[in-house]
């Protein structure tokens, strides 16, 4: 059902791959997230915590630079070595290294400019600084937003369960960084659903669409869109509603052994901006895009 459109969403959904390290480890945790671009400019949409995590990334990284600045004055001093380590608000669970890394978008990058929604889960990047754009296709959204309705079949497509491995750590520098080596992509992952309610504001009004189906860990920022490629909205988080069908200390024979398991079952709904919503905020900030 969904063949032909996945294709043609592929060709304009990209991926964002992160790195981070924790404090005193030495373990580096990949992780992904998605946007889409819905013009030939340089534009992409994804969502704002997803776009809050890229403009946090370089005050993270500059603090923990300061940390280890003013830690080789102290460091054979565990008394103000622990000092410091509170001054700067660190501990085993503080991220102290962030980097990203957009894949196949644009040949080079000096930087980006970035909106926020000041409600929804959305943000407008704009890419600066290229030669060339690396996307194939842009976005289309449907000119009559009416044909979303309850009981239609939609598809989100993005970038869970990372499997690149092309990063390290600098033993010369301490810090993380991207290499040459290793696998530097993770295959996209579509998952379908059918859209269960809709999602509204204070007003009554509709600001997103929910789905029966979960959107996962690394989606976020990803289209929703029909059996034609026309995209109706993005993936932005899911919800998990307990069912009610709990069981407590259940025999059930496994292996040819009676064991007692307890289970609390929820569902997993995937939340996601409405296409009218993104529309708004593309017009808001003049930024072109195509309907059909």
């Amino acid at each position: 059902m969904f063949i032909n459109a996945i294709e043609i969403a592929t060709a304009f959904t990209r991926s964002i791959h992160t790195i981070s390290r924790t404090f005193q480890s030495n373990n580096i945790f990949p992780g992904s997230a998605t946007l889409f671009f819905i013009n030939e400019d340089g534009y992409a949409i994804t969502c704002k915590h997803v776009a809050e995590m890229i403009i946090q990334a370089d005050k993270i990284n500059d603090h923990y630079r300061l940390f280890l600045k003013e830690k080789k004055k102290v460091e054979t001093n565990e008394t103000l070595l622990k000092e410091l380590e509170n001054k700067y608000q660190l501990n085993s669970d503080t991220i102290i290294q962030l980097k990203t890394n957009f894949v196949n978008c644009v040949d080079t990058i000096s930087g980006f400019n970035i909106h926020l929604h000041p409600s929804a889960d959305l943000a407008i990047i704009k890419f600066n600084g290229y030669n060339t754009i690396h996307y194939n296709n842009c976005a289309k959204f449907p000119k009559d937003t009416s044909i979303i309705k309850q009981g239609k079949f939609l598809c989100r497509l993005g970038f869970p369960f990372p499997e690149f491995t092309n990063f390290k750590i600098n033993e010369v520098t301490n810090e993380i960084e991207w290499t040459n080596e290793g696998k530097n992509s993770s295959p996209c992952f579509p998952i379908e659903g059918m859209i269960t309610r809709f999602l509204g504001g204070d007003k009554n009004d509709i600001l997103g669409i929910e789905m029966s189906t979960p959107g996962l860990r690394g989606q976020s920022g990803g289209p929703l869109f029909d059996e034609k490629g026309i995209v109706y909205g993005m993936q932005s988080s899911t919800k998990h509603l307990h069912l009610g069908f709990d069981l407590e200390d259940k025999e059930i024979i496994i292996n040819n052994q009676t064991k007692k398991i307890s289970d609390y079952s929820f569902i997993h709904l995937g939340q996601c901006i409405h296409a009218d919503i993104i529309k708004a905020f593309l017009k808001q900030h003049n930024v072109s895009f195509y309907e059909c």
